[in-house]
């Protein structure tokens, strides 16, 4: 972690008159190595690799031991009825304890078996639960990462709009001055000209807000946005419909996820049932005592005595009737994969109709996209048309404000298409789990 936080640090250090730029890649290397969605998805599937380590000891005997070492001192005085007497005081023992056993079960309705078999698919489950929490991050940086990118797109669309208004401000101040325009046209233009500023001012916000969120999903500091990101955002517009819809329903995280969960419920199933059966165990024991006195407390007591004892046997425990509680976690548990099976059938219509959804998105976007790129060409060449026809006095600032309106309109048009097609690409390869190889 904090060599990763080092290297986020030295990437981001300005050079003398220039920022360093994060490339996406890098943007996302970031993210899988600190993200924190990622790290605890990888710290709940330790877990539950950490139980399946040890299934196999499910058919292990269980052995137990246990030793004790008592110590007495006995003073005991009598007087019997014919008038003797008898004084034992200070007899001391020791005695010495110890006994292991050992409980084997050899038989149990089948129930270790669907124990391990369950263990090895919540391992599986918390592996795929990592994978598309991967998957989900690295759409989200990308996201983020290319909202920097249309943010600061925006911003070069603001400081042409600001050079185009500071080019309509000399002309009508220049008209004002020789008496050729009236003093409402510069006024006009100073006040559009003001706007576009605080609007540029706020855009330079949203940028540096735009790249706390997308620090966020690197886990790095928010406050650190002296760094630069690429000026153009990259498309893939070969994508087919018919691939990706076959590729999502057998490769999609999400949909693997609730099969994963439905194989575990139907061996929760198998465990609750194995309880319909006996239980048959094997069972040893072995006992150890051993007593140790300085004197006899009569004639019949023993000052040492030693015994070991090993016994062994099957027991079986047959289940006759508890309130049908089995019954009831059986049923239960029939519930759970019913309803593990709707989750799953659900989850398959959901990612269809993301899909068709996030498709058409896609293909609507790439048609916006040809149009606005030849609408901003139009309305740049009608800027210079109305800049030309205003400065020769033959239109108005009015003209001249819905040209320029035209041309800033098209720009955002175009910035939101291009943004909007990586979305709809970035879902859609999410969506068939090939975002992340």
């Amino acid at each position: 972690m904090k060599r990763t936080l080092l290297y986020f640090s030295l990437l981001l250090c300005t050079a003398a008159h220039a920022q360093q730029i994060l490339t996406p890649d890098q943007a996302i290397d970031l993210a899988l190595k600190n993200n924190y969605d990622i790290r605890l998805a990888k710290n709940d599937a330790a877990i539950t690799a950490n139980d399946y380590a040890y299934a196999n000891l499910a058919f292990a005997p269980r052995v137990n031991g246990t030793a004790n070492k008592n110590w007495t001192a006995t003073q005991t005085k009598q007087e019997f009825a014919n008038g003797n007497k008898r004084d034992t005081s200070g007899i001391r023992a020791s005695t010495l304890s110890a006994n292991v056993n050992l409980a084997w079960t050899l038989f149990d309705g089948l129930k270790m078996f669907a124990t391990k078999q369950k263990l090895e698919s919540l391992r599986d489950l918390g592996e795929l639960a990592v994978k598309d929490q991967v998957i989900n991050t690295v759409a989200n940086v990308i996201a983020g990462y290319y909202n920097v990118v249309q943010q600061k797109q925006q911003l070069r669309n603001l400081s042409e709009q600001l050079s185009i208004s500071e080019e309509r401000v000399k002309l009508s101040d220049a008209k004002f001055q020789t008496g050729l325009g009236p003093k409402t046209d510069w006024l006009q233009s100073k006040v559009d000209y003001n706007a576009l500023k605080a609007s540029y001012l706020r855009q330079q916000t949203l940028i540096d807000q735009s790249k706390a969120t997308l620090n966020q999903l690197m886990a790095v500091e928010a406050g650190n946005t002296q760094y630069d990101v690429m000026d153009t955002i990259p498309l893939n517009l070969d994508l087919s419909y018919a691939g990706l819809r076959q590729e999502a329903l057998q490769k999609n995280t999400g949909i693997k996820v609730a099969q994963q969960n439905l194989t575990v419920s139907q061996l929760q199933l198998k465990e609750s049932k194995g309880d319909f059966f006996p239980v048959i165990n094997f069972n040893s024991a072995y006992n150890y005592s051993r007593v140790n006195s300085n004197a006899a407390t009569n004639s019949f007591s023993p000052v040492y005595n030693q015994n070991g004892v090993l016994t062994y046997g099957f027991s079986a425990t047959i289940p006759i009737f508890n309130g049908l509680n089995v019954r009831r976690q059986v049923n239960a548990a029939k519930l759970n994969v019913g309803y593990q099976q709707l989750a799953l059938e659900n989850t398959r219509t959901l990612v269809d109709l993301s899909l068709t959804s996030a498709f058409k998105d896609y293909e609507y976007y790439k048609t916006a996209v040809t149009l606005e790129d030849e609408n901003l060409g139009l309305a740049r060449e009608n800027v210079m048309v109305a800049m030309e026809r205003f400065r020769q006095g033959v239109s108005t600032v009015i003209e001249m404000k819905e040209a320029q309106q035209s041309l800033e309109d098209a720009y955002n048009r175009l910035i939101n298409a291009r943004y909007n097609i990586k979305l709809a690409e970035t879902q859609l390869l999410r969506l068939n789990g090939m975002l992340v190889k």
